[in-house]
């Protein structure tokens, strides 16, 4: 069996993350799939606005930042101008499907040939823990504290069902990280949507369904809980949209 140790990809520090947060594990996952695949040094990522800010920071290859909302504008410029390297966006919730709604339509619409990493946590973590346009029906936050109410604050956004109706997208599926099994998943995933890049078959999202103990206040095993018993429930995991067969010239 081979030695658990540090991905090459991310750098020997300590990060910022609050304890239970599973950012930790998706890092870990995004660099060993740079690993794996030898990529470090043709790799650029793009960091957003919010918990993951500082990830330049943790991760070895190059990384650029982007203001809120905007990465997967920034990406497509980079790989515009730089085509034959691999580019990946690193966004919460609050980042990609609120502000930058429109920055992650459009450039799944174009087909830019970018991988997005998507967190998805039911909040705003790092300003506290406001409702997100991903809150669950009848969530309790700081800005929808008798839960959310879909009559007047609407329904959650369900990403990656939207983005799979939009013909740019090669490559959309939803995942976990709860346990061992969901963490080896959502790496295959991860490693499919570098691929499809690698192949230039076009946009591709992995949806990472995540905790938050901090905001939620609850303990960290009671967060993985939740997440399996309500929000896998409203966001199903799987594949939503595989077209990597497609050769995109």
């Amino acid at each position: 069996m081979p030695d658990f140790k540090r991905p090459n990809a991310l750098l020997d520090v300590q990060t910022h993350y609050c304890p239970g947060c599973t950012h930790g594990i998706i890092h870990r996952l995004v660099a060993e799939v740079i690993d794996d695949m030898g990529i470090e040094g043709e790799t650029i990522g793009v960091c957003p606005v919010g918990c993951s800010v500082l990830e330049y920071n943790y991760f070895a290859c190059d990384m650029m930042q982007a203001s809120h909302g905007r990465s997967p504008a920034v990406a497509t410029g980079i790989k515009r101008a730089n085509p034959d390297k691999f580019v990946f966006t690193y966004q919460g919730d609050g980042d990609l499907a609120a502000i930058g709604t429109a920055e992650t339509v459009h450039a799944a619409a174009r087909g830019e040939n970018i991988t997005i990493i998507f967190v998805n946590n039911t909040t705003y973590g790092m300003t506290g823990g406001q409702m997100a346009p991903t809150t669950l029906p009848g969530q309790v936050t700081q800005t929808s504290p008798y839960g959310r109410n879909t009559n007047t604050d609407g329904f959650p956004v369900k990403v990656c069902e939207m983005l799979s109706t939009l013909d740019g997208v090669a490559y959309a599926e939803r995942v976990m990280v709860a346990d061992p099994k969901s963490v080896n998943q959502a790496k295959k995933a991860i490693r499919k949507g570098f691929e499809v890049q690698k192949n230039k078959q076009g946009f591709s999202i992995i949806e990472v369904l995540s905790t938050c103990p901090t905001n939620w206040g609850i303990s960290p095993q009671k967060a993985i809980e939740r997440l399996k018993s309500e929000m896998v429930p409203y966001y199903p995991l799987g594949v939503f949209k595989d077209c990597s067969v497609r050769n995109k010239e």
